[in-house]
């Protein structure tokens, strides 16, 4: 623990970490007051498209956590530089909520369903057949297709729903392409995090309850990492992958020293 103690960096995953729904989570309000009074420099990532930073900001004043918007980086923003950097001045069909498709415009991207250069994918409520089919009809026209990020559920207040993986493989099974996938655990979406903090990975740490975004992001990209057991991973399933994180704890709560 110590030598997490004395990183500089903490990157955090949300869901399941700092919250649950609308909840904040045990010794989550003590974590956030010792990164502040020790100088961390800290960034709250997440892998869900369908809000903006500022959203999640104002989520969490309504827990009553006061935090500026500039320590939050969503999949959505990370999809929208992936691509601008790409082709900058591209176009896209996008199939996501207002976080996604906000990202894509701050950069310049413009909404296209005749001829875009990509087909972008990621969290919404309106998925329907209708939207299927176009983007099935664009990528086999030639729109190079695109998912925000790989988790196939995420959590609601009354149980799990579908996530982008899993409302983008009609599509790559239609069209017999493959997605590429930005958010975690696509080490890009961390190395744009560690650049935006201004640091370097030995400096930091990864804090994340899911084994096959969070903890192998961290370890890919060079980070320490520690798992909670807060969100969706149990001690007892932690022996099914074949990469362990440095530390396991209940909660971030468990990190300041008492």
């Amino acid at each position: 623990m110590k030598k997490i103690l004395e990183k500089k960096g903490f990157i955090c995953d949300m869901d399941g970490v700092i919250y649950h729904s609308n909840k904040l989570l045990p010794g989550v309000k003590e974590f956030v007051n010792w990164l502040y009074n020790e100088n961390k420099k800290f960034l709250f990532l997440t892998n869900s498209s369908s809000s903006t930073a500022k959203e999640l900001q104002i989520k969490l004043e309504r827990m009553g956590l006061e935090i500026d918007e500039s320590h939050f980086y969503t999949s959505a923003l990370a999809t929208a530089k992936f691509l601008s950097n790409q082709m900058p001045d591209c176009s896209a069909y996008v199939i996501g909520d207002h976080g996604l498709q906000n990202a894509l415009y701050d950069v310049g991207i413009t909404y296209n369903e005749l001829n875009p250069d990509y087909v972008v994918i990621g969290e919404t409520k309106n998925y329907n057949y209708d939207n299927i089919v176009k983007a099935v009809r664009l990528v086999l026209k030639g729109a190079k297709l695109i998912g925000t990020n790989t988790d196939m559920t995420g959590p609601a207040e009354d149980g799990l729903i579908p996530a982008c993986r899993a409302l983008i493989s009609p599509v790559e099974l239609a069209t017999g392409k493959t997605a590429y996938f930005v958010g975690k655990p696509n080490p890009l979406m961390m190395r744009t995090g560690l650049q935006i903090l201004g640091i370097h990975s030995d400096e930091s740490v990864m804090i994340g309850d899911r084994m096959d975004t969070d903890i192998i992001a961290g370890i890919e990209t060079g980070l320490d990492t520690i798992l909670v057991l807060s969100g969706v991973t149990s001690r007892e399933s932690i022996s099914e992958y074949p990469y362990r994180p440095r530390l396991i704890l209940n909660g971030v709560g468990d990190i300041p020293p008492k």
